[in-house]
């Protein structure tokens, strides 16, 4: 049976409410013609600005609720180490049912938090009154935008990477067991290339030398080195091999054949490290903007409330 994914959360009901939310508060402000024009000043434009500020405490409570989990896990192994030992497989059960539960849970928070915040892209901007300015306002409203926006990215990466990640691997269990697989080929390769000339052992040495997995950020993310000398090594082995003897040409082709797998490997450990940076990096955004939202929200309602 196959599980529903965050967004399809009982049977989309986060998607219902935001949606009912959305297009209730899109036929108030179609509806209301105020007298001064729209904006965040008059009483729909404070109901906006409430409902606005309150969906942000939603979500900002998502975070606090993801990090319960070590909380009590700390505190119930510290509970357990301390039990009678005949209470294990009683204790097991009560953990496993804890955690199915509070996996469910933490799935509705997700879903939750991730329809309540495009919901809260339509309420700001109606709470504006699309009046924009060189102001801590309008600050806010665009450091709000681009949370949403790298949390829609998120929840992208987080549904469609780990798929691709399987995918690349190819039945390889883990990234280590890639590594080690072409660790291994690169010590054949050195053997063969033994039996012939320096030019082919020159390009087998340098792609065991100077090939690069991961490295600085841009690597990362586009599974990219320029030039790789592997697949150059492909490449230069192909040229080579056509002025080999025919009594040559046999173990050749073995040495060909590790080579050119070898670059199949190091492209999936590439395309691997991407996936991962593009799952992870976005963290690296997301949450120092939020807290940079949270800033000048706070500092928006306080000139509002003060000031105006």
């Amino acid at each position: 049976m196959q599980r529903n994914t965050l967004l399809e959360y009982r049977n989309y009901r986060y998607f219902k409410i935001a949606s009912l939310l959305t297009i209730s508060a899109v036929l108030a402000y179609l509806f209301d013609q105020p007298a001064m024009g729209a904006y965040g000043g008059s009483w729909l434009g404070y109901l906006f600005g409430i409902l606005s500020a309150l969906i942000v405490v939603v979500l900002t409570l998502y975070g606090v609720r993801k990090r319960l989990p070590s909380i009590r896990t700390e505190r119930r192994n510290s509970l357990n180490a301390s039990s009678p030992q005949q209470d294990v497989p009683d204790r097991r059960k009560r953990q496993a049912s804890w955690l199915r539960h509070h996996g469910a849970t933490l799935q509705g928070w997700l879903s939750a938090h991730t329809y309540m915040g495009i919901a809260l892209i339509v309420l700001a901007t109606l709470h504006t009154g699309f009046q924009f300015g060189w102001n801590v306002h309008t600050l806010a409203y665009a450091l709000m935008m681009v949370v949403i926006i790298s949390g829609c990215y998120g929840i992208y990466a987080y549904l469609r990477m780990p798929r691709l990640m399987t995918a690349n691997m190819g039945g390889i269990n883990t990234f280590n067991a890639l590594l080690l697989e072409i660790d291994d080929l690169d010590k054949q390769a050195s053997v063969k290339s033994l039996q012939f000339s320096d030019d082919i052992c020159a390009v087998v040495r340098k792609a065991r030398q100077e090939t690069l997995i991961g490295g600085n950020f841009f690597r990362q993310l586009t599974a990219c080195q320029r030039n790789c000398p592997t697949a150059k090594a492909v490449q230069q082995l192909r040229l080579l091999g056509k002025s080999l003897k025919y009594d040559q040409l046999k173990s050749f082709d073995d040495l060909f054949l590790i080579m050119a797998h070898k670059e199949t490997l190091v492209r999936r450990a590439r395309l691997d490290v991407m996936y991962r940076a593009r799952l992870e990096f976005w963290l690296y955004l997301h949450a120092p903007l939020s807290i940079a939202f949270l800033t000048a929200l706070i500092a928006h309602i306080v000139a509002i409330f003060f000031y105006w």
